[in-house]
């Protein structure tokens, strides 16, 4: 079957470019696409076997080395090329018990970077921030963490998500459930205002007091999903509990039950690793100092395995340079692909190889970056380069109508200051595009959270953006003209009555989380 569904893919396709002029190179990319496609395999090693790719870990170094072997393997040349430093951090083993009054596992993580417990870990009561009048109360009620284990985050009022609500409650009940959310949240937030502190800041006054430890629940507003980052505590432990267990602890402590839980977390501080890019190249023939770069950052957050963000990104871009290799070795232009380090922490990784490679930058044909999850592209941007329609859209009609009719393209469009690792060369006048995807409800789901797993992946769709990238990067390679850099002029802010500005490179970290 599995074959048959494949035949009539590659069927499909080639029969939507029939009216077009037949070209043997895509002909060629489509085939080597459907019909040995190796995105299952690279998403298993990846995701499953090396994991989750925070920056400054021994994960994060092993798949660097993977990617070059693998890379090598296809002939392609690669290496990884250090730009810094960082904290370096290896996650182990996190168990959140409760032990009374009655005894159940929990569900919950250690925070990045966090430092680690005894094998026996921290035994410890859980308390509530309280409500205070001002600072001053609030600072005679501090010595009351000491000992503690103190919960930072709002009890959420319900753990189902709002498009529940909306199918299965009554108008009315709806209603009243986000008007008392959005009044608990309110006063929450004035509560935390009237302690003389805010979300963050209170944490490292909870440790200054004496908390055995820090217990937060970032949810994402989605069944099973929290968003985990980095701890802001120094020596005790920070850790993050799914909602569905959070709200247990939280009503326990309101209730007089004092629940007690015990935090394991054999994390290790490992102190400095060096921070890397993993640059992939097929050198140009014609023309081998002008340069198309495939692009999707390599690092991760690590509450999940960072499939969707951005381990389907990584997929895109290294299959792509497969297909290339194979079946178009000698390009015209340079082809690289930049799998960048720690996007997560700021766009660190691809900002430091624009600053470090000027005339790449400035002889760059055009980049293609891809970072927002698992689903089809459907939108690419102009980025603000005036004449961006000209070759994007010269580009793009080479692609198969099944590919090229689900995507809307805007010209001229907006340069990114932010957000990923194309705005990092568009702030540097480069023309850097994204490949911008659909949900697959990424946002509350799989972006940064801990559901963030291969079993995500929908692989028809990015096999579909595997062969969108692929083609772009040949027919970007054998244009003959150099793209026009020209830019629009930004309007004016209605907010300051000045005109906005094209946005300016960022310096990157190099000595991240030290």
């Amino acid at each position: 079957m599995k074959k048959l569904l494949t035949l009539a893919f590659l069927m499909s396709a080639t029969f939507t470019i029939s009216a077009q002029e037949k070209d043997p190179v895509i002909d060629n990319i489509l085939k080597e696409a459907y019909e040995n496609s190796q995105l299952e395999t690279l998403g298993h090693e990846l995701m499953d076997d090396i994991g989750p790719r925070l920056v400054g870990t021994p994960q994060m170094q092993k798949a660097h080395d993977w990617a070059v072997a693998k890379y090598k393997s296809w002939g392609i040349s690669a290496e990884n090329q250090q730009y810094g430093e960082w904290k370096a951090w290896e996650r182990g083993i996190t168990h959140i018990d409760m032990v009374h009054p009655r005894v159940q596992s929990l569900n919950g993580t250690q925070l990045a970077w966090n430092p680690g417990t005894s094998k026996k870990g921290v035994t410890a009561e859980c308390i509530i921030l309280p409500e205070v009048k001002d600072s001053i109360s609030f600072q005679k009620w501090l010595p009351n963490a000491k000992g503690k284990f103190v919960m930072i985050a709002m009890k959420q009022s319900t753990g189902r998500p709002d498009y529940n609500w909306e199918e299965w409650a009554t108008p009315e009940s709806f209603e009243k459930m986000k008007n008392e959310r959005e009044a608990q949240t309110k006063a929450w937030n004035e509560n935390i205002s009237r302690t003389g502190y805010n979300r963050r800041s209170i944490i490292s006054a909870l440790e200054d007091a004496g908390a055995a430890g820090i217990i937060d629940s970032y949810w994402s507003k989605g069944f099973g999903a929290n968003k985990i980052f980095s701890a802001r505590t120094k020596k005790i432990p920070t850790v993050d509990i799914q909602l569905e267990d959070y709200t247990m602890l939280y009503r326990m402590v309101e209730h007089g039950d004092k629940p007690k839980i015990n935090i394991i977390a054999q994390s290790k501080d490992l102190g400095v690793a060096p921070a890397f890019n993993t640059i992939a190249e097929i050198k140009g023939t014609e023309k081998p100092d002008e340069y198309v770069i495939l692009s999707a950052h390599f690092d991760s957050w690590d509450g999940g395995t960072g499939a969707t963000d951005n381990g389907t990104g990584t997929l895109v871009m290294m299959e792509a340079m497969r297909i290339l290799k194979k079946v178009y070795p000698n390009p015209k232009r340079t082809i690289l692909a930049g799998h960048w380090g720690s996007e997560e922490q700021g766009l660190n990784g691809s900002s430091a190889f624009v600053a470090d490679n000027p005339e790449i930058v400035k002889n760059m044909q055009a980049a293609f970056n891809q970072d927002n999850g698992t689903g089809r592209a459907v939108k690419i941007n102009g980025a603000g380069f005036l004449h961006s329609y000209d070759y994007i859209s010269r580009w793009l009609a080479a692609v198969p109508d099944t590919i090229s009719k689900h995507i809307e393209t805007t010209f001229p469009g907006w340069p990114s200051s932010g957000g990923s690792d194309n705005a990092s060369f568009v702030a540097a006048g480069a023309p850097a595009f994204n490949l911008s995807s659909l949900s697959w409800s990424y946002w509350n789901y799989t972006w940064h959270t801990n559901l963030d797993t291969y079993d995500k992946i929908v692989f028809d769709d990015v096999q579909h953006n595997a062969i969108l990238a692929a083609i772009m990067a040949y027919k970007a390679s054998e244009d003959p003209e150099f793209t026009s850099r020209e830019q629009i002029n930004l309007p004016i802010n209605k907010r300051t009555g000045e005109q906005q500005k094209w946005p300016t490179p960022r310096t990157p970290e190099r000595k991240g989380g030290m």
